[in-house]
């Protein structure tokens, strides 16, 4: 386990770690202009969740920028943060609580880049439950998926006043939304990018019509003050102290990643395109609501793309500290010790972004109207 770490140092640490090399000829592995191999684990399967590294894969970026990178798909039974401290991988999508999680039972990572700046994570019930914050779950049969994603909605729940143990009927939720259709339980884990259009996909049985926004209501954990952070770039933290090609390499990944999403934002349906050319099982409407939804996550953004806030880091932090589960348990018992986070990587893959023109802010972002297919085709 890690050991203790006090949380004015945490700041200190998470900066620490020198002057990384700038991209350049180093990210390439001979002089001859090879490119150098990376690999990047995703937490899921091919989907537009991926959808910038997807992009910057298939539009070139990350040839240009002197690498040949692997993607690999995830899956239920992998832990894409283990992966990475095992050194199968160069990098790892993972959600910050769970990355944490590992990192406290000994997992040497290192967050280097923030791709979500908000949290995705609702949960849904019908219009007619009554249901549409955090209190009015009392009494209530609440769906949750477990394995680590749950801890807003405990974190709201205990805002409330609610205890997780007696206060509600937690159900084992599946990954889709069949027991909330079916009305065997009153609220369902959804995420705005995924399960919550497959409520939009369904047919309504008494009207032949799909459903509408209209039929549900959603607590949605940024606006109950709980949210945490999710999808973000890991690394190896050894690494990153003391190699410095791994440096130089993680900053022109980063670069070319992020001019990926640049490019999701502004190119919705050719990143849908590109998605199910991956080999997505989702259909295409899917495919494109969940590129829209994304965006909506990161765009605009507050400092830059990929730049971890401080008050955000905090705040997830401090949940999960705190927010207990139906057993008691929290996700950390402790502060993060050590290099847990940095900005030093993707705050040059910003400049080197702006300096080619790209807008790594977005403020005059808007999404675009995604039309969903029964069944998401």
């Amino acid at each position: 386990m890690a050991a203790a770490a006090a949380a004015s140092l945490l700041l200190a640490a998470c900066g620490d770690s020198g002057d990384p090399a700038a991209p350049g000829d180093d990210a390439t592995s001979e002089a001859g202009g090879e490119l150098t191999p990376v690999s990047l684990q995703l937490q899921w399967f091919i989907q537009g969740q991926f959808a910038g590294f997807l992009a910057a894969d298939a539009l070139g970026y990350y040839e240009d920028a002197g690498l040949d990178v692997e993607i690999v798909e995830g899956g239920v039974d992998i832990v894409p943060q283990a992966v990475l401290a095992d050194g199968t991988v160069d990098y790892a999508i993972a959600w910050v609580p769970k990355a944490l999680a590992s990192r406290e039972q000994g997992a040497g990572i290192t967050n280097v880049a923030q791709i979500f700046e908000r949290s995705g994570t609702l949960q849904v019930a019908w219009a007619d439950s009554g249901i549409s914050t955090s209190a009015d779950l009392a009494g209530k049969k609440v769906g949750n998926w477990g394995f680590g994603n749950e801890f807003e909605l405990f974190a709201g729940m205990t805002g409330a006043g609610l205890d997780p143990a007696t206060d509600v009927t937690l159900v084992q939720q599946q990954f889709d939304m069949n027991a909330l259709l079916a009305r065997e339980i009153d609220a369902a884990q959804a995420m705005t990018y995924n399960e919550y259009a497959m409520l939009l996909e369904a047919e309504n049985p008494d009207t032949g019509e799909l459903y509408t926004a209209d039929d549900f209501t959603a607590i949605d954990w940024n606006d109950e003050g709980v949210a945490m952070l999710q999808d973000a770039v890991w690394a190896n933290t050894e690494r990153l102290e003391g190699d410095a090609d791994y440096q130089a390499t993680t900053v022109a990944f980063l670069t070319a990643s992020l001019r990926g999403w640049i490019h999701c934002r502004d190119n919705v349906e050719e990143c849908r395109d590109i998605t199910v050319a991956a080999g997505s099982q989702l259909g295409n409407s899917h495919q494109a609501w969940m590129v829209n939804e994304i965006n909506k996550l990161i765009w605009p953004s507050t400092n830059g793309i990929g730049t971890i806030d401080k008050a955000m880091w905090d705040q997830t932090v401090e949940i999960a500290m705190t927010a207990q589960n139906d057993q008691g348990a929290t996700v950390l018992t402790r502060e993060p010790e050590g290099l847990a986070y940095t900005n030093d990587y993707v705050e040059q893959a910003i400049e080197a972004l702006k300096a080619d023109g790209e807008d790594v802010m977005g403020e005059g972002y808007k999404p675009i109207e995604v039309e969903l297919a029964a069944g998401g085709n």
